[in-house]
């Protein structure tokens, strides 16, 4: 999956898109220090980390490559968060994963050319904790569909579905009330049972069914990149040993290997994994400690596998003033943002508040004399009329992101 969607990301234009033609990127908080490096060395980061895929695929210098796979791609997502997504945020663990199972130690070129000794048995930590996270992804994206916009308003979906009509074979569908309702429901039941549907032997195949149909539902519906892809992948985990010997057999790879077990000993790796696992539980609860509705505020949002929840866009406006001349000027956004930073700044108060900054230092430099940020910020949630974001003669450049609630954000 790894392979494909780099190759993909290649093909498109992406790497250039994202990290070449760019006058400014959005920071993760506590990550200002990831830095964009010059073009011919982003392009040999992706080509790193298409090497790095092959190498995990094939249990090529498996870990050499598990490490590199896990640098290249996290380093990536963390350059802008404008592009963060809930499945960039599970294969970075995934990834992460990888670099401590002995996953080359068995049907590998590591046994075949580098002579690793092959075993036949691990302990069952080294898949659960796949098993584990994804059931966290599903689980998490359920509960979150557990409210009054989702189950009552049929909101997004409702806003939604209609411009799907013209779809072959489920077009006809998009045009009944019911639909938005109807997929709503089934959403929130689907990802919030489907996992022990295949932890059940008797019904993983009817549930991997699903799993497929779901999400090739999904990908068709919605312009969500390689999402259903990775679950659709992911999900196979959950198949016993013996289905995944059977493939491999099928596809003419027979291995030998000796019968070994490797316990989880290493108290480390014991402990980082249950603090791991504890911090997963926990985090996308955060948005609890904060005031307001976070689908307005955003605060707490990321980071809790919360998926396609809401319908929400921002127009922004921004002013720089001169201290001393008291010359005030209108920001032309798309002099400094490609349109999906624009899109996806214009409505989350974090990104408007790192934008402010970013003008400061801009226009500072360019000899503006102390120069002030305001900005006229107003957002639509789920088809309601516009309203203001934040006071318009606010000077963000006054303001600090911190993890501590934004009252400077109105809420609603």
């Amino acid at each position: 999956m790894m392979l494909f969607s780099t190759l993909r990301f290649w093909a498109l234009g992406w790497i250039e898109d994202h990290f070449i033609n760019t006058k400014c990127t959005f920071k993760y908080y506590g990550f200002e220090w990831v830095q964009i490096l010059p073009p011919h060395f982003m392009y040999a980061i992706h080509t790193v980390m298409i090497l790095a895929s092959v190498g995990v695929l094939f249990g090529f210098f498996y870990r050499i490559s598990a490490i590199l796979l896990f640098l290249t791609f996290t380093y990536c997502q963390l350059i802008d968060l404008t592009y963060y997504l809930n499945h960039y945020y599970f294969v970075a663990i995934a990834c992460l994963f990888m670099i401590f199972v002995p996953a080359n130690r068995a049907f590998s070129l590591d046994i075949r050319w580098l002579k690793i000794k092959p075993v036949s048995h691990v302990s069952v930590w080294v898949i659960n904790i796949f098993k584990l996270q994804i059931a966290i992804v599903y689980i998490f994206a359920g509960l979150a569909k557990i409210n009054y916009e989702w189950l009552i308003n049929a909101l997004p979906l409702k806003i939604w579905l209609p411009a799907a009509d013209a779809l072959p074979f489920i077009g006809w569908l998009m045009k009944y009330k019911i639909t938005p309702y109807v997929f709503s429901w089934a959403g929130m039941f689907y990802d919030t049972f489907i996992i022990f549907f295949l932890l059940n032997s008797k019904t993983r195949p009817f549930a991997y069914f699903t799993v497929i149909v779901f999400h090739a539902m999904t990908g068709l519906l919605f312009q969500i990149g390689v999402f259903p892809l990775v679950m659709i992948g992911a999900t196979l985990l959950f198949f016993s040993d013996n289905f995944h010997e059977k493939l491999l057999n099928v596809l003419g790879w027979q291995e030998m290997s000796v019968h070994t077990n490797s316990p989880l000993n290493n108290n480390l790796l014991k402990y980082s994994l249950i603090a791991f696992f504890t911090f997963q539980l926990l985090f996308p609860w955060r948005y609890l400690l904060y005031t307001g509705n976070m689908f307005w505020t955003e605060q707490g949002y990321r980071f809790g596998w919360r998926v396609m929840l809401m319908e929400k866009a921002g127009t922004a406006t921004f002013y720089v003033k001169d201290s001393k001349t008291g010359r005030e000027g209108e920001v032309s956004n798309a002099e400094f943002l490609n349109n999906h930073q624009e899109k996806q700044m214009a409505m989350q108060p974090d990104m408007i508040l790192q934008y402010a900054h970013f003008l400061k230092n801009h226009f500072a430099a360019k000899g503006v004399f102390k120069p002030s940020v305001r900005a006229e910020i107003f957002v639509t949630l789920n088809g309601k009329p516009s309203k203001l974001l934040i006071d318009p003669n606010l000077d963000l450049t006054q303001i600090k992101d911190s993890w501590t609630d934004k009252k400077w954000i109105i809420n609603r």
